[in-house]
């Protein structure tokens, strides 16, 4: 997949499975563009200084005046790709109105707001483009969203908007797309779940793959897709 010369924005890219889509995108040519809030997990991120990752700090997601400020600072974007978001582990009944509202800004609203602020942005040159969010298994499969409800409707939200988006813009050139991973191979969920068998988790490397076919102009018929990326689990 040749992404030379082509801009991106990666949100979350400075996370697990974000790094791994950027270290991707950078074998592939691309310009990263990587918005960030979390000025500690940055200045971890091991790419911070290659010359084609463009760090971007102090961007709100969920706010709508934050992301149209930086999406309007950036040249003619090729993809947005939307990682960034959060989970949280609540039975309904022990769930607060304001942890249901923090699941849906970190999730559904950050999305929402960036493939706004990307087809904006992709409409100006006329030459199409290509928006991947990012779902969850459970927003797919609802039963085994028990227990974690909140984060599973606002990932499902984020499912219908890829399906509905894509739909919308397809006469711009512009192909949306999301993934539904199961659960990754990260450091974070090993620590939380110690006592898993590991083996069958689904590894970054290989859900960034699927992300990156979906986004490169190579693809050029898939489109409104919410694909399953579960490994052997």
């Amino acid at each position: 997949m040749d992404y030379r010369d082509r801009h991106v924005v990666i949100t979350g890219g400075t996370g697990a499975l974000g790094s791994a889509v950027v270290t991707a995108l950078i074998e592939a040519g691309a310009v990263c563009h990587v918005p960030f809030i979390d000025a500690a997990e940055a200045a971890r991120f091991g790419l911070r200084d290659h010359q084609r990752v463009k760090l971007v700090g102090n961007v709100e997601l969920s706010d709508q005046a934050a992301v149209t400020s930086f999406y309007t600072d950036l040249p003619r974007l090729w993809a947005s790709i939307h990682i960034a978001g959060g989970f949280a582990m609540s039975p309904v009944a022990e769930t607060s109105k304001s942890e249901l509202m923090k699941q849906v800004d970190m999730n559904f609203v950050s999305a929402f707001l960036c493939c706004a602020a990307a087809v904006r942005n992709m409409r100006q040159g006329a030459a199409g483009g290509r928006i991947v969010n990012v779902a969850t298994r459970p927003a797919l499969e609802w039963r085994i969203g028990a227990g974690m409800a909140a984060y599973t409707a606002s990932k499902a939200a984020v499912a219908a908007l890829t399906v509905a988006l894509a739909q919308e813009v397809v006469g711009d050139g512009i192909l949306v797309n999301a993934i539904a991973p199961a659960t990754m191979d990260t450091p974070a969920n090993r620590a939380a779940m110690p006592n898993a068998d590991h083996a069958t988790w689904t590894k970054v490397e290989d859900v960034a793959a699927t992300i990156l076919f979906l986004a490169a102009p190579e693809n050029h018929a898939v489109r409104g897709a919410v694909v399953p990326v579960y490994g052997r689990g």
